[in-house]
């Protein structure tokens, strides 16, 4: 089996664990534990995990501007595209990795749009009693970040790993990762559910593209 066969089985397989744990997460221990009586399921971890992390702000607020900083990023790459389109006058010739970045973003984004309209979970904190109960699942955050860290990462060691300054990049990229991933969960904004959720869809959404932009190897 080459490179690009098991890369894509594993991809499958997470692809049906995000599936799966999704659902379990809709339909095992479901009890109304959340504000104003809304049900969230994994109750029973859910509950004694946030009874120990109450909500945070400070860490909320961190949390929240890091988030700009991971749309940033895409922002940058999405320069970094359009440069290549206008130097080199056809989207053919502009780097794979980049086009299957920007394709990679696109998805990540319409999966949060997706999530804030198709409710699993609701948040276990309301933050604005005008907006009432808020989607928690997956973390949108946790997803933001460690898709766009780890996929601008690899895009850099492919493209980029001999420009000055790209060891910087990726280290500020890793430190947002888990600075973001880490302070959403002690934040208390989210179920702990809902931040293993993240983690998973995450890795599906990583493992997928980085079978993607490494078939090029294997030709």
């Amino acid at each position: 089996m080459n490179n690009t066969k098991r890369n894509a089985i594993i991809s499958i397989v997470l692809i049906v664990c995000a599936i799966v744990y999704t659902f379990l997460v809709k339909t095992v221990d479901v009890k109304q534990i959340g504000p104003d009586n809304t049900s969230v399921g994994f109750a029973t971890v859910n509950e004694a995990v946030a009874s120990k992390l109450p909500f945070n702000e400070t860490l909320y607020k961190v949390t929240k501007y890091l988030g700009y900083v991971s749309l940033a990023a895409v922002g940058a790459y999405g320069l970094v595209g359009l440069v290549q389109l206008i130097k080199r006058k056809s989207l053919i010739k502009v780097d794979r990795e980049i086009i299957a970045l920007g394709i990679f973003f696109v998805i990540v984004l319409a999966l949060y749009v997706a999530f804030e309209i198709v409710i699993v979970n609701y948040r276990p904190v309301i933050l604005d009693r005008e907006v009432g109960v808020e989607a928690s699942f997956p973390s949108s955050h946790t997803v933001l970040a460690v898709c766009v860290c780890t996929s601008i990462i690899m895009v850099n060691k492919k493209l980029f790993d001999k420009i000055k300054g790209i060891k910087l990049v990726n280290a500020i990229a890793l430190l947002v990762l888990f600075a973001t991933a880490i302070g959403r969960t002690l934040s208390g904004v989210h179920w702990i559910s809902d931040i293993v959720g993240g983690i998973i869809i995450s890795a599906a959404l990583l493992m997928t593209f980085y079978t993607v932009i490494s078939v090029k190897k294997e030709e």
